[in-house]
C-alpha cells in the first residue's frame, strides 16, 4: 500500500464511499419493478447494477444483465418510475458509513479542497447530500448529468479540478469501484479505494488502486496538503 499522498484536492464518490445508499435504491427499484408487473430483485442482486448511474441501473433491472438496453418505450416508462419513487425514498434508510464525518472534518481543517463526483444525477445527489448534512464539507459537486460523460471517463474527474482550481496530479480521487479507479486514472489522478462499497460485485483486488483501504477515514490518514 502506498503511503503520504501530497495533494491540494480529494474527489470522493458518493454511493458507497461516503454513504450506504442501497436500501434507498432497492427500494425504488423494486417499487419501479412492481409498477411494471414485474418480479422483486434481491437488494445484493441490484447492488451489483450499482456504479453507472440511474439510466444504466433501470436498464440492467430490466434486463437482468450488465451490458443490455432495455426497449425504449419500455426504459422510458421504468425510468420515469424509478425517478419518482426514488425521489420519494432517496436518504430515508441511507447511512453515512462509520468515520465519514470525521474523515472530511479532517481533510477541510488541513486545508484540501474537497469535491463530490458522482454520476447520481444531481437532483438525487443534492437531495441525499442535504438529508445527510453531507453538502456543506464540499466546495464543489459534480453529478452526472453536469458533464457529458460519467465515469468511467476522465470527465467528471477534470471538471471537478477546474471547478476547484487545481491540476489532476494535484489531486487524490477516493471510490468504491471500477468506474472510480479508470475515470481518475485516465484523468491523471491518483486513486485509493475504499472497501465500504459495491464495485457491482467484483473483487476490489482486481482494480489499479494506489490504495485499497477499509474506510474513507482510513483514506483521509493518507492524504497531506500539498504546498504551493
Amino acid at each position: 500500500m502506498s503511503v503520504g499522498f501530497a495533494a491540494r484536492a480529494v474527489l470522493i464518490d458518493l454511493d458507497g464511499t461516503l454513504v450506504d445508499s442501497l436500501p434507498d435504491i432497492a427500494s425504488a427499484v423494486n417499487a419501479m419493478l412492481a409498477e411494471l408487473g414485474r418480479t422483486s430483485l434481491s437488494v445484493d442482486r441490484i447492488a451489483t447494477y450499482v456504479g453507472k448511474g440511474a439510466d444504466i441501473l433501470v436498464h440492467r433491472a430490466l434486463t437482468g444483465t450488465m451490458g443490455d438496453a432495455a426497449a425504449g418505450p419500455l426504459f422510458e416508462r421504468a425510468k420515469h418510475s424509478f425517478y419518482r419513487h426514488y425521489g420519494a425514498v432517496n436518504g430515508d434508510e441511507s447511512s453515512v458509513f462509520a468515520g465519514v464525518r470525521e474523515a472530511l472534518e479532517n481533510l477541510r481543517a488541513r486545508q484540501l479542497k474537497l469535491a463530490c463526483v458522482t454520476n447520481k444525477p444531481r437532483e438525487f445527489t443534492l437531495q441525499l447530500l442535504d438529508k445527510t448534512g453531507l453538502r456543506p464539507a464540499f466546495a464543489t459537486i459534480v453529478s452526472g448529468d453536469d458533464i457529458r460523460h460519467k465515469k468511467p471517463h476522465p470527465e467528471p474527474m477534470l471538471h471537478a479540478c477546474q471547478l476547484l482550481g487545481v491540476t489532476a496530479v494535484d489531486a487524490v480521487a477516493i471510490g468504491d469501484s471500477e468506474n472510480d479507479v479508470v475515470s481518475a486514472r485516465d484523468a491523471g489522478c491518483r486513486v485509493i479505494v475504499v472497501e465500504t462499497g459495491y464495485n457491482e460485485g467484483r473483487p476490489l483486488s482486481e482494480l489499479d488502486a494506489d490504495a485499497i483501504v477499509p474506510s474513507l477515514l482510513d483514506a483521509a490518514r493518507l492524504i497531506e496538503l500539498r504546498p504551493h
